[in-house]
């Protein structure tokens, strides 16, 4: 508890509290991070300690922008002190429930529904991140770190990589307006407090197509078909385009092959939460299926077209 009593005292607002006056609880749920919930007074705080070497990948300076953008529009916890330098964050400590804990997430249409409507909330906030989230170079450069540390990576990997050109072309004939983007929508940032949904984790924040929230939320949660219509639905409304529906299915293959290498640079690290060799190796040969299967052609085909085939799913 060293280190926890020494990230407290560099936050004025803990620094002239005794240690015995101060209630600390580890939190579960990250993978990267550790947190903490720190109660002094009666009044209780989020203490986040990133991950060694995370900040090889992630722009601090760019989170706590982003972070601090979404707290003042209500969307995320209030951020009481952040130190860009190593990721020390301290937050109100919100309660509720996460999502990822709720019984029947991926079958209970109300959750996916109440999550896309969080998720527009963002995308609507009509500011300015601080950062670009583009998944096709979020690829590369771990890519980059791994040669670097010449950790090998599956033979798979690269036939895998070589189908985004594909993706990346349909994408780019077919742009989208950029917004602000939390880009890690996973089930346990969601928090449901009394019905009041926040988003925490602005770790990867930054604009992006808002078809990548979506389609992340998709894959994380493992919605099928009538969860994927209720979150689409509720998002954009009835009477869903063909290149909407077509776009999610390109960025739900981007989004498994991401993670993938994610999870090998976690290998990488020597990171413990889990075993990320075989993460990124379930992730992988989830990219993979879905690139090959037989609608992808499909979809491609009416992303680069705007949308003037009529295919959905």
């Amino acid at each position: 508890m060293d280190g926890v009593y020494a990230a407290l005292a560099r936050v004025p607002l803990f620094g002239n509290v005794r240690q015995r006056g101060i209630e600390i609880e580890r939190l579960g749920g990250g993978l990267t991070n550790v947190s903490y919930k720190v109660t002094v007074g009666g009044a209780a705080y989020a203490l986040r300690l990133a991950g060694e070497g995370t900040s090889e990948y992630i722009d601090r300076i760019a989170e706590e922008h982003n972070a601090r953008v979404a707290a003042e529009a209500g969307i995320n916890a209030e951020v009481i002190y952040f130190d860009a330098t190593d990721g020390t964050m301290v937050t109100r400590f919100v309660e509720g429930v996460t999502m990822h804990a709720a019984e029947g997430f991926g079958r209970d249409l109300g959750a996916p529904i109440r999550a896309a409507r969080a998720l527009k909330r963002v995308h609507n906030l009509g500011r300015v991140f601080r950062s670009r989230f583009d998944v096709f170079a979020a690829i590369d450069d771990y890519l980059d770190l791994l040669r670097a540390w010449r950790t090998p990576l599956p033979e798979d990997y690269y036939e895998v990589r070589q189908r985004t050109r594909a993706v990346r072309q349909a994408l780019e004939v077919s742009p989208a307006a950029l917004v602000p983007c939390h880009n890690d929508p996973w089930p346990a940032n969601f928090l449901d407090a009394d019905g009041r949904i926040y988003l925490v984790d602005w770790e990867y924040s930054g604009m992006n197509d808002p078809t990548w929230d979506l389609a992340n939320l998709s894959v994380e949660a493992g919605f099928g078909l009538e969860q994927d219509r209720a979150m689409m639905e509720a998002y954009h409304g009835i009477g869903l385009s063909p290149a909407l529906c077509s776009r999610l299915e390109l960025y739900k293959a981007m989004s498994d092959l991401h993670w993938s290498a994610w999870g090998f640079v976690q290998h990488a690290e020597g990171n413990r939460a889990e075993d990320f060799w075989r993460y990124g190796l379930e992730r992988l040969g989830r990219s993979k299926t879905r690139m090959g299967s037989a609608d992808f052609g499909r979809h491609l085909s009416v992303v680069r077209a705007g949308g003037l085939q009529l295919y959905c799913p």
